[in-house]
């Protein structure tokens, strides 16, 4: 894509490629990147600070992934952070070629796929601007999505905001990673935990063995991976195996050495038969699952847990 645009005529382009979708964000440059740095082990912030980046091209899928649209938030607040007139951001959001399978008896859309480039040169010709409340919105809902009370954008995304029709199926995504509690007050793991020790087993599996596993039953797990990327998956296992002293994943080393390029290979897990009671029987307690960072809160919180009721609302535990 970098090329694609520079080959256009743009000079200092840069790519955004970190998928927010996962791990902590803040609303302020520095916090954030400290945040993804500690996530991922390394981060760069694309967008200078210097506030000399003269005419500013932002081009992202129109609708079609999730990640690029919470990106562009993101985006539209740094550059206003950075002293950027909002009259020189020129946003170019192209129409997405593909929505995916049908997506009827999903959890989560399939419209995360690439964006296609195609048409780039018209797209840039007739592009412009974002309105002053349109661009005023994307930065309020960059400052929700970071929001240690995660209400706020919840209620943004069950109404809808002019301009921003990401926003339901982003929250049928994000709401897959918090615990639930079920009419009779039973605490339950999140949908995706859940969708995980459902395609584990007491047999030991590579992650790519568990994603084959999804593919060929039929089940959700490849969808939401497909928002997240690949490397979210050991990354969640990881959580599990390391969390305390209970032992419900365990793991071992895997077909290929660590850090050879193969985090999808390098250690295989199974589920123990504690893991088994979690899954169908429900938490004793938060601390039972490990804490995963989600925007600006934490899921599975032993301070400050957040629970999704049967209704589709979060609450306080």
């Amino acid at each position: 894509m970098a090329e694609r645009v520079a080959s256009l005529g743009a000079t200092n382009v840069v790519v955004d490629s970190d998928c927010l979708l996962v791990g902590p964000s803040r609303v302020g440059a520095p916090e954030h990147a400290l945040a993804r740095q500690t996530w991922w082990g390394s981060f760069v912030d694309p967008i200078g600070a210097d506030g000399k980046m003269g005419l500013v091209v932002v081009v992202w899928a129109s609708s079609a992934n999730l990640r690029e649209r919470v990106g562009l938030w993101r985006v539209c607040r740094r550059l206003r952070e950075c002293g950027i007139p909002r009259k020189d951001v020129v946003v170019v959001e192209l129409d997405p070629p593909f929505r995916g399978l049908d997506t009827r008896e999903s959890a989560v859309p399939t419209w995360c796929s690439a964006s296609e480039l195609g048409t780039l040169a018209a797209r840039l010709s007739e592009a412009g601007p974002w309105p002053r409340e349109r661009y005023r919105r994307a930065v309020r809902l960059w400052s929700q999505y970071t929001a240690a009370d995660p209400r706020p954008l919840a209620q943004s995304c069950a109404r809808g905001v002019e301009g921003f029709p990401e926003l339901a199926p982003l929250w049928v995504f994000l709401s897959s990673f918090f615990p639930r509690r079920d009419a009779e007050g039973t605490l339950r793991l999140s949908r995706f935990d859940e969708l995980l020790m459902t395609l584990l087993s007491s047999e030991w599996q590579t992650p790519l063995a568990v994603v084959g596993h999804d593919m060929r039953s039929g089940m959700d797990l490849w969808r939401m991976l497909s928002c997240t990327g690949d490397l979210f998956l050991p990354r969640r296992l990881e959580h599990w195996a390391d969390h305390s002293s209970n032992a419900f994943v365990e793991r071992a080393p895997g077909p290929k050495p660590p850090n050879a390029g193969y985090p999808l290979l390098s250690e295989v897990y199974r589920l123990t038969e504690r893991g088994m009671q979690l899954r169908d029987k429900g938490l004793d307690q938060i601390t039972d699952a490990p804490s995963l960072p989600v925007a600006g809160t934490e899921a599975y919180s032993p301070s400050a847990p957040w629970v999704l009721l049967d209704d589709g609302r979060l609450a306080r535990l």
